[in-house]
């Protein structure tokens, strides 16, 4: 069985050295002419067999492979491993997790895994800057196995320290991890394989387990088919005496010079011809090749090539392309399927947007996993309609946009300031979902403490001896507060149900105070008593709760042990008349 090249995903945190893996993979220093010296786009790189048998070498000797070679995608971090789809799931076939050594596990490290697992695709690690180990001893792109054995025990050591804590982090998250040539059983337990992107130490190793997962794995995933070419749309651009090209990954079947073509885009498909189709050279790579194309009239997947179309209008990256036969092929059809999002939605809840459809799937995917629910979603930059619809909410704690990687209109910005609406944002989704509950918690925790002031809560004082500085009109004693918290405005009562007036204001010395808590001692004047006659020295009066709002107090509010007891002395006392009372 003939099988195609798989198609492989570089991810991880930002500066941990993804670029740098792929330069030394194809010998090439495309980040040092990057602005910033940070992926700006996705390229493609074919790294073919023979120069994989050349550089593994040393390791595998006379050994042959069936899989032709490797495609790489060179993705900025995670984001286009989900913008970037095929057959609804990812594009990627294998993915690797390129980790700091030094660093470990980062913020887009756990990102990274969630997404893999989400899209269940195998992923190896690669433990990248073991140079920067104190002492180890560099040779230029030896294999990790034979650059181990020139290493000193001090070297080995600290190594094995870093690597065993790595480990450990990545088994608190689920992963079972270790060194690639200590693993038995690569179904159950990830392969690490330490590297130095910028020595090329390590480079033959990683090639050699990519290379013998794919054969041994995926071998039905990678079998080759000769119908109509099915492919995504990496990037859609500007090229000097072609005009508009669109780079894309050819991942299935076959496609040939003057075909026909749909392209996808946020609507319907654009149906048109393929003009041009130009590959790089091998080792080189879409994004900024240092040869010039070749132009060949038919590809087989799996190639990273620029195409050249009559027609190219709304077409976006991250879109499927497919070979049809005319504008009424039932793949048309699939696509526009492919290119609907299916997420569940409900009737009260938030407004999630995206830059792309899988960016918005993998929010869509978190959200439920936090439980939260999304009332409104869409793809593509944040409008004033958007925030409109989102402030029409009932429920302020729906009133919120979490958005990922999409833009914000001027007019979105003014209606934000204009409505009150609630908007998050941040390129790592997992910490959008942290802000998003945070601030839930946050909220909570105010409606609370206002509903506490607009409710009578739990709460009792007793009246203190030698404390009665006015009997009547209002009485002004002296109180502790034995449980709860005591405001003006709240009706009393005495242990025996009868009435013991509203309290008017509560003082400490000259101080006019807003409420008095347990363990407080203060000055209070009740209106509706007199001192020896409602209310006397000694008695212990409770705060007048609201029957219909027994249940709530009961269930939802965070009463503290003193207020459970005490509502349930004052249960005891409204239930000495009435024996169903706040039932």
């Amino acid at each position: 069985m003939a099988i195609r090249q798989p198609v492989v995903s570089v991810l991880g945190h930002v500066d941990h050295g993804k670029t740098k893996l792929l330069d030394a993979i194809r010998g090439t220093t495309v980040q040092s002419r990057e602005a910033g010296a940070i992926t700006q786009h996705i390229g493609a790189t074919e790294v073919p067999i023979d120069h994989i048998y050349k550089v593994c070498g040393p390791l595998i000797g006379k050994k042959k492979f069936d899989v032709p070679g490797l495609l790489f995608i060179d993705t900025p971090g995670h984001h286009s491993f989900i913008t970037l789809r095929a057959r609804g799931g990812s594009l990627a076939d294998i993915a690797v997790l390129v980790i700091d050594i030094r660093e470990g596990i980062m913020p887009q490290t756990i990102e990274s895994i969630k997404i893999l697992r989400q899209y269940k695709t195998p992923f190896i690690i690669a433990l990248n800057k073991v140079d920067t180990i104190q002492g180890w001893i560099v040779e230029k792109d030896a294999p990790f196995v034979l650059s181990e054995k020139k290493q000193q025990a001090h070297t080995i050591a600290a190594f094995e320290e870093r690597l065993y804590s790595i480990m450990g982090d990545l088994s608190i998250h689920g992963i079972s991890a270790d060194r690639y040539d200590r693993i038995d059983d690569f179904t159950k337990t990830v392969a690490l394989v330490p590297i130095s992107a910028k020595e090329g130490v390590g480079v033959p190793d990683l090639l050699l387990m990519l290379i013998g997962l794919a054969q041994r794995f995926l071998e039905s995933q990678l079998a080759k088919a000769e119908g109509p070419g099915r492919g995504t749309i990496l990037e859609i651009k500007e090229e000097k005496g072609l005009g508009k090209t669109l780079d894309m990954i050819l991942y299935d079947g076959v496609l040939k010079k003057g075909d026909t073509v749909a392209l996808g885009t946020r609507g319907a498909p654009v149906v048109t011809r393929v003009k041009a189709i130009l590959k790089p050279k091998p080792l080189d790579e879409i994004r900024d090749p240092r040869d010039r194309f070749d132009s060949v009239n038919e590809l087989h997947a799996a190639a990273g090539v620029k195409l050249s179309c009559q027609n190219m209008d709304g077409v976006i990256a991250g879109a499927p392309i497919r070979v049809v036969k005319n504008d009424r092929d039932p793949s048309i059809k699939e696509m526009t399927e492919e290119a609907s999002v299916k997420i569940e939605i409900q009737d009260q809840g938030i407004t999630i947007k995206a830059d792309a459809i899988g960016s918005l799937e993998a929010l869509a995917f978190e959200a439920k996993a936090a439980g939260i629910p999304i009332r409104k979603y869409g793809v593509g930059e944040v409008s004033r309609r958007d925030v409109v619809e989102t402030a029409a909410f009932t429920d302020p704690i729906n009133r919120v946009m979490l958005v990922f990687n999409a833009n914000v209109s001027k007019e979105a910005e003014s209606e934000i300031l204009n409505t009150g609406v609630k908007l998050f944002s941040n390129q790592v989704v997992y910490r959008l979902i942290e802000e998003y509950q945070e601030w839930v918690d946050e909220a909570k925790r105010v409606k609370d403490a206002d509903q506490r002031l607009e409710m009578p809560f739990p709460a009792k004082f007793m009246v203190m001896p030698n404390c009665v500085f006015h009997a009547t009109k209002p009485a002004i004693v002296g109180v502790r507060v034995l449980a709860g918290k005591v405001r003006a405005n709240l009706r009393l009562i005495k242990k025996d149900g009868s009435d013991a007036g509203k309290v008017r204001s509560l003082r400490d010395g000259e101080e006019v105070l807003k409420d008095a808590s347990q363990g407080d001692e203060v000055a209070m004047a009740i209106d509706g008593v007199t001192v020896g006659r409602q209310i006397d020295v000694e008695d212990v009066i409770y705060v007048e709760l609201m029957e219909s709002t027994i249940k709530e107090l009961q269930t939802k509010a965070d009463l503290n042990e003193d207020e459970k007891m005490t509502l349930e002395e004052y249960l005891e006392i409204k239930r000495k008349s009435d024996p169903f009372w706040g039932m």
